[in-house]
């Protein structure tokens, strides 16, 4: 029985970096859509959209990011491995192993197709610069609750509603004994955090899923690490992609100057929406209103 192209399947891509374990639904010849979670998440972020996605016709992919898959696992102990450089090369990567069809170079090939991308917090970090070094691959941008790097520099710097405390965090993770600490106690205070910014148990536990294994969280971590917990430093030209932009005014991790300020710095067509009473977790909190948005965005900005 050959299975439905519209049911998301767990699968493995193999790229240059690795092997990414990712979520997958939709027909083989169907617009490809790249969708980057952040932390401390995985795949699972995008439980809602990929089945959606594919029911639509789009072909969705959605990956363990590098460290999250353990095929595409560097040590750990060297951050400079989870640059941020090395996260956008693998988001090209892992587009063209998505795609079946002709090798790259030939006609309507691997490493020529456009596709669409969307991220949420790292992973949207990581489609903003995407977007500035890949233009050319691009088709459309979505980005949840990460302001462009400009725009988020911009409100630290000035410390608009209480950023620089918003973004704690960053710095925070620095530490060597965070990761142990998150995962004591079964991964006490990491569910906390979790449910605490209102992400459903069943959620928590997908999430856990991945990471209250050690390598992959301190992996995870590295990813801040890698950046020195300066995500300031992340500069990125202005995004010429037709771009949509989601926050929640409940965002604790990011504030209204930051992402309110977002439109500053795209110049292709943009569109801000504002999530009413939603955190910072979007996808957990209203599935059903990101995939609406999501969907008219890829419709209105098709590949060509």
């Amino acid at each position: 029985m050959t299975a439905d192209p519209a049911t998301p399947l767990t699968t493995q891509l193999t790229t240059p970096a690795g092997t990414f374990t990712a979520l997958v639904g939709g027909p083989a010849d169907g617009e490809l859509v790249v969708l980057l979670h952040g932390f401390p998440q995985t795949r699972h972020t995008w439980r809602a959209q990929v089945p959606a996605l594919a029911e639509a016709g789009f072909r969705a992919v959605a990956p363990d990011q590098r460290g999250y898959s353990p095929g595409a696992r560097p040590d750990p102990a060297d951050p400079a491995a989870y640059h941020v450089a090395h996260l956008v090369t693998d988001v090209v990567a892992v587009a063209d192993a998505a795609r079946a069809g002709p090798p790259e170079g030939t006609a309507g090939g691997r490493g020529t197709e456009r596709f669409h991308l969307v991220g949420h917090d790292w992973g949207g970090a990581v489609a903003w610069l995407t977007a500035t070094r890949h233009a050319d691959r691009l088709a459309s941008l979505t980005v949840l609750s990460r302001p462009h790097p400009r725009a988020f520099g911009r409100a630290f710097r000035a410390d608009a509603d209480g950023q620089q405390h918003r973004s704690r965090h960053h710095r925070a993770f620095l530490d060597p004994g965070t990761g142990p600490k998150l995962l004591e106690d079964g991964g006490r205070h990491l569910r906390r955090t979790l449910r605490e910014a209102r992400v459903p148990d069943a959620h928590v536990e997908e999430y856990l899923s991945v990471l209250a294994d050690p390598p992959a969280l301190e992996a995870a971590l590295d990813w801040y690490r890698a950046a020195s917990g300066d995500l300031t430093a992340m500069d990125a030209p202005v995004v010429t992609v037709p771009t949509l932009y989601l926050w929640g005014d409940e965002d604790a991790s990011v504030g209204a100057d930051a992402a309110r300020g977002t439109g500053d710095f795209v110049t292709g067509p943009y569109r801000f929406e504002v999530l009413s009473g939603v955190g910072h977790f979007a996808t957990d909190e209203q599935p059903e209103r990101v995939t609406a948005l999501l969907l008219e965005h890829l419709r209105a900005h098709p590949v060509v």
